[in-house]
């Protein structure tokens, strides 16, 4: 989406302070002994509250075999993105880490984010992942200028990451947004500074870092959405939704 009248934009900045709303709701719902499917109750009962639609529930991404059956979604500890929330009986446990990403249309514009929440107490190894994550999430928001390139974010989230130790997961990305759940262009969170399409003012982009713990390689679970860490590692998701402004990016899902 390109964000080109007042109302469009006011109409993206609602949209952006709903989901933030519903998104602090769920990391406080976060406990011990919580189950997935209470907070994919919670996320689609606040969204229609605001008068407001999940987007994620029926959407059939590119490449799926069937829709997508629920609001949230869910990924725990080696669950990298796309855990489904509502399918099989799931409850959360101390020492987990849980990726929440949720998107809702507000007058017909969509925004998309995402966050990690320790479920109690955890190492200070997922607590590090996640502090990482989340900083490269900052890096590639502070990289987002008029004039600078997709690789320009992809690079400072690759920096941030790796510099800490972790890895990138590679084979997924964050994307245009705003008129449709995915759009162009993709997002690496990996690349080199000044490739890749120019950013212009007006541009409303998804930004998402993925980290993992260990080597990073991915595998799709056999319900076709829930991709894993190959190896059992623990990864980390943060997202916000911007909106390219004269002065850089504006977090639209603060």
């Amino acid at each position: 989406m390109t964000v080109t009248t007042d109302e469009q934009r006011a109409n993206l900045i609602e949209a952006g302070q709903h989901l933030a709303a519903v998104l602090r709701a769920l990391e406080e719902a976060v406990a011990p002994g919580v189950t997935t499917e209470s907070l994919d109750d919670l996320a689609e009962k606040m969204i229609r509250d605001f008068g407001d639609e999940p987007c994620f529930l029926g959407y059939t991404p590119e490449g799926a075999g069937r829709p997508y059956p629920a609001t949230l979604c869910v990924s725990i500890n080696d669950e990298i993105v796309h855990g489904i929330p509502n399918e099989i009986h799931k409850v959360l446990s101390e020492g987990d880490i849980v990726g929440l990403d949720l998107g809702l249309s507000h007058k017909g514009v969509i925004v998309d984010a995402a966050i990690t929440v320790a479920v109690g107490k955890v190492s200070d190894d997922s607590r590090r992942l996640m502090d990482v994550t989340k900083a490269a999430l900052d890096a590639g928001i502070a990289a987002a200028k008029p004039g600078r390139h997709i690789g320009d974010i992809s690079h400072a989230i690759q920096l941030e990451i790796e510099k800490a130790g972790f890895k990138v997961v590679r084979e997924l990305g964050g994307h245009g947004v705003g008129d449709r759940v995915h759009e162009e262009p993709f997002i690496p969170n990996y690349g080199r500074a000044g490739e890749g399409e120019e950013l212009t003012e007006g541009m409303v982009l998804a930004l998402e870092p993925i980290s993992a713990a260990g080597k990073a390689g991915v595998i799709l679970a056999p319900d076709g959405y829930t991709y894993r860490t190959k190896d059992g590692s623990r990864s980390a998701h943060f997202e916000h939704t911007i909106l390219i402004e004269k002065e850089g990016a504006r977090i639209i899902t603060q």
